[in-house]
């Protein structure tokens, strides 16, 4: 009887979706509901996936940095790792889903309404483990989501610069911080159903494009593969995959915009599984054909020859990057509303203006760090071994310690799993794991090559990685 009364909490009284849901059957609301208004399985899937393939941190920087990866791990490493964080990624995506449902149930059961209230990752961590929690899991949250809108950014002069060189990158750099700053106006992630999809067609056609082009093009002369022979680059590369992977730190949001969060569960992994179909032939693909060359070149499109082929993916990648920077910094701007006290308003306009002071220090730090590739890493290693993997699984461990919490948990382990002792030992081993070699090694690795490209490039650099003119 206990467990009928929590099904039907969980599956049956989230009373704003279902309305909303019900509303949009509407024939008056049928064509904004298709391409603007989504909550369904599907377009969580879709922002899954496309975020994954991007943040992948979302894929399109990640997509293109992966082969500059392999060059420092070399083919085997490379395919491992994607394998294996790929793996992780999906668990802790997991455990974030489940403690949402839990942190939304217990509130459900106490009345409260979140009819005009988009929930947070850090307001599920202040609900179920109190303050420091959510001091601290907002910290990290909000620097990593910061730091990932630069990437975007620096992406996006990255790869228009294969396209027109008349202008440097740091130019492109100012040209689409102003572009990438009309996401002020989507309200929610329930606004990005046909960016989300369309989002999954561009990153698909980029990764089959640089799998066939660099095929076709074959080995180039006197083509070396000598990965893995460097520590600093090793760890640097596996650190640029664990940031592939970490791109769940909006899981929340996402969950928040289904109009029934709890089928989310295996969407990401579904996701995950679509995207290694993306990632691992690309990747391996491009790094046949250059090998050690891919070393001074992080960005895969530099390499292969300017054709239409080429310029369609990077006008879809700088696309599918404007959608991405829009997922990473929406949950910034919730917060900053919350902060200031307009998240509740009804205003568009009102919440767009509230928005701006957010994207004015992303712009600004992408014209100052605009290291496309050793900056994936270095993000990877400080912010999102925390973010995306240690705080959620030790958070999942404390919130269900007492066996009271265990006995009144809203989804239980699945039995394949072992039960509450297999799945805290998965969590006690990715925690191990992330902090040693992610955090540790890979911290060590990528502030190493961040430092050296400083030194190399300097600040402000008005062209990082740029061909000499003649």
């Amino acid at each position: 009887m206990a467990s009928e009364k929590v099904e039907t909490v969980v599956a049956g009284n989230y009373v704003e979706m279902e309305r909303e849901e019900g509303d949009s059957k509407s024939a008056k609301n049928k064509l904004s509901n298709l391409f603007w208004h989504g909550g369904s399985v599907y377009d969580a899937w879709f922002s899954c996936a496309s975020n994954q393939a991007h943040f992948l941190h979302f894929v399109a920087q990640v997509l293109l940095t992966l082969p500059y990866s392999f060059s420092q791990l070399g083919m085997l490493s490379g395919i491992l790792f994607q394998l294996f964080y790929g793996l992780m990624g999906s668990w802790t995506a997991y455990l974030i889903s489940l403690l949402y449902v839990e942190y939304r149930t217990r509130k459900e059961r106490e009345k409260v309404d979140f009819r005009n209230h988009v929930i947070q990752w850090f307001e599920v961590l202040d609900g179920l483990l109190g303050k420091h929690w959510r001091n601290i899991g907002l910290f990290f949250n909000c620097t990593f989501l910061l730091f990932g809108s630069v990437i975007q950014l620096i992406a996006c002069a990255s790869n228009i610069y294969y396209i027109n060189d008349n202008l440097d990158k740091r130019t492109w750099t100012y040209i689409f911080g102003a572009c990438c700053a009309t996401t002020v106006f989507i309200p929610s992630f329930h606004n990005y159903r046909v960016w989300s999809f369309l989002g999954l067609m561009m990153t698909s056609y980029t990764a089959w494009y640089l799998t066939i082009a660099s095929l076709l093009h074959g080995q180039i002369d006197g083509v070396k593969h000598s990965g893995p022979n460097k520590m600093v680059l090793y760890f640097t590369g596996a650190t640029n995959i664990l940031y592939t992977f970490g791109g769940h730190a909006v899981t929340v949001e996402i969950m928040h915009a289904m109009w029934k969060p709890q089928k989310f569960k295996m969407i990401y992994l579904i996701a995950t599984l679509y995207v290694l179909t993306l990632t691992l032939p690309s990747a391996s693909a491009v790094y046949w054909a250059f090998g050690d060359l891919l070393l001074t070149h992080s960005n895969a499109l530099s390499l292969l020859p300017r054709s239409g082929f080429r310029d369609t993916a990077v006008v879809l990648m700088l696309i599918h990057q404007f959608i991405t920077f829009g997922f990473a910094c929406t949950p910034l701007y919730f917060v900053w509303e919350k902060f200031i006290g307009v998240h509740e308003t009804k205003s568009v306009f009102k919440r767009a203006l509230a928005r701006l002071p957010v994207v004015i220090p992303i712009w600004f730090l992408a014209i100052i760090f605009p290291f496309f590739g050793p900056i994936n890493s270095t993000v990877g290693s400080l912010l999102v071994s925390f973010t995306v993997y240690i705080i959620p699984s030790l958070a999942h461990m404390i919130t269900f310690a007492p066996s009271s919490a265990r006995e009144n948990a809203v989804e239980r382990p699945p039995s394949f799993l072992g039960g509450w002792a297999g799945m805290f030992s998965i969590n006690i081993f990715v925690v191990v794991w992330v902090l040693i070699v992610g955090f540790g090694f890979g911290g060590w690795a990528s502030m190493l090559n961040f430092i050296q490209q400083i030194n190399t490039f300097g600040l402000f650099t008005k062209c990082y990685q740029c061909p000499h003119k003649a």
